[in-house]
Parts: C-alpha cells; sequence; structure tokens
C-alpha cells in the first residue's frame, strides 16, 4: 500500500522484487498462491506512481499445472506489467515441503527444458538482456545485489537463518529465535581454502552468462584457471567457449550447466 512504499523509499529502498510466479489461476493454486494480474498491474503502477520504479517479478515455471500455453501467457503478461527485471525458477521440489509430502513428481526433462527455451527467446525479445542464467533485465537494471554473489564476493547475512561471507568465512546462523536475542547468531562455520574459495568463484561465475574473466580471476588468485581446472577440455568439447579473454558456458548448454560444473571442479 501506499504507507509502506512511501515507508521503504524513506529508508533508502531502492528496489522491488515481487514474488507473482504465475497469472494462471489453476497454477496458483497448486502453489498455494493468490494473485491476479489486475493486482500486480495496479500494485506495480502505484510503485511508479510514487517513485519506486525499480522493480523485479519472480516466475516459477515446471509446474504439473504448466503447459507451453500457459507460460506463454504468463510470459505475456509480465512484459505487459512494463518492468526492468525478471527473475525465473523451475520448480524444484525440496524435501519436506508440501509439494514434496503430496507426492508430486517433477515434469519431464524435455518439457523442462523445452520451457526455459521459450522463456530465454521471449524475455530476449520482449527487450531483456539475458545476463545470469536464471535472471533477464532491460539495459542497466542488472541486480547489483545478486552479482555480489556470482562474483563471488562478500556480504554479510543478518538474523535467523541468514547466510554470510566474509573474509574467507562462510557461515549460517542459528534457526533458534531465542539463542539469537541471546547474541549466540552463528549456527555454523567454515574457513575456506584456496581451492574452495576458487571453487566458489568457478560455481557461481559461471552461472553469469559473460562467465569468468580469466585475467581477473587471475588477478584474485595469482592462479592460471586453465591450469588448474580442465576449462581446455570442455572448450574443446563445445561445452564451454573462450571468447575476449571470458571463459563461459555455451549459450545452447546452459540447460546443462549443474553437469558441466561437475567436470570443471
Amino acid at each position: 500500500n501506499e504507507e509502506l512504499i512511501k515507508l521503504l523509499i524513506k529508508n533508502k529502498v531502492t528496489r522491488l522484487s515481487i514474488g507473482l510466479q504465475s497469472f494462471n489461476k489453476e497454477k496458483l493454486e497448486f502453489l498455494g498462491r493468490t494473485a491476479s494480474y489486475k493486482e500486480a498491474k495496479e500494485k506495480i503502477n502505484l510503485c511508479k506512481d510514487l517513485g519506486m520504479s525499480n522493480i523485479n517479478v519472480d516466475l516459477i515455471y515446471a509446474t504439473t499445472k504448466d503447459t507451453m500455453k500457459v507460460l506463454k501467457k504468463d510470459l505475456k503478461y509480465i512484459k505487459k506489467l512494463n518492468i526492468n527485471h525478471v527473475s525465473t525458477y523451475s520448480l524444484i521440489l525440496e524435501n519436506n515441503t508440501i509439494l514434496h509430502n503430496q507426492g508430486i513428481q517433477p515434469i519431464d526433462d524435455t518439457l523442462d527444458q523445452n520451457m526455459y527455451r521459450l522463456i530465454c527467446k521471449k524475455l530476449k525479445k520482449y527487450g531483456f538482456i539475458h545476463y545470469e542464467i536464471s535472471n533477464f533485465a532491460k539495459k542497466g537494471f542488472e541486480s547489483k545485489h545478486n552479482l555480489v554473489y556470482w562474483n563471488n564476493e562478500y556480504y554479510y547475512g543478518f538474523g535467523l537463518s541468514a547466510s554470510g561471507y566474509v573474509e574467507k568465512i562462510r557461515y549460517t546462523n542459528t534457526r533458534n529465535l531465542t539463542q539469537y536475542l541471546k547474541g549466540n547468531y552463528k549456527y555454523e562455520e567454515e574457513i575456506l581454502s584456496l581451492k574452495e574459495i576458487m571453487d566458489y568463484e568457478i560455481m557461481l561465475g559461471l552461472r553469469k552468462i559473460k562467465g569468468i574473466n580469466l585475467k581477473e580471476f587471475y588477478d584474485k588468485y595469482k592462479v592460471n584457471l586453465q591450469n588448474k581446472y580442465p576449462a581446455q577440455k570442455l572448450v574443446e568439447e563445445k561445452l564451454l567457449i573462450y571468447k575476449e579473454g571470458n571463459i563461459f558456458i555455451n549459450p545452447s548448454k546452459l540447460y546443462i550447466m549443474n553437469e558441466i560444473l561437475v567436470r570443471m571442479i
């Protein structure tokens, strides 16, 4: 509402991420969500009118309620919202979630892949730049927040269950509010070796469509990436591409990114 948006702006919030997920009624009921295109449009226009125009929306696909037709319609609605960033997620059935406990099964891999390719094609057509495997932005609106993760830079995690990465230490906070209020924040902490830090750099950096700059990697770690990792072999197999000093996943192979990362690290 207007009061909340004004409060956010007053406190220097510059970007909103809205978990719309879909505009299809059946799909929303399946996900336990309530939303409508009309309501989303009204709320987003209110944000813009009050000066909060940097907006991301989330889209979930590959649910058992999805078809190519449903997905195309969701993407058309997103285009009509006239926002500048879209995050897309293939549904993951995590253990102990409602959908997993109901025995819901993942959709066919080929259909999932076709849906991903449709998203890439349509959002590109609608003027979005595909800059990270799951993220699309209008020029100049790439998420600075998320790029901190993908560039393997330091960040703080505040609050229950939050994760952080500072001075070679990855940590996760406690889920217990009583312990947190007593000042016993940390649940677990891991001090990373140089090899582990570089592995993270590879794993996160190759999520970006531009990939990893080899000179920047060397400047950071004083290690030639090609000497430490089997990058050249993966280039020869056309899974990775080397171009203008960067190494990145072949765009036609993005769907099997995890397999490439496993081989790389």
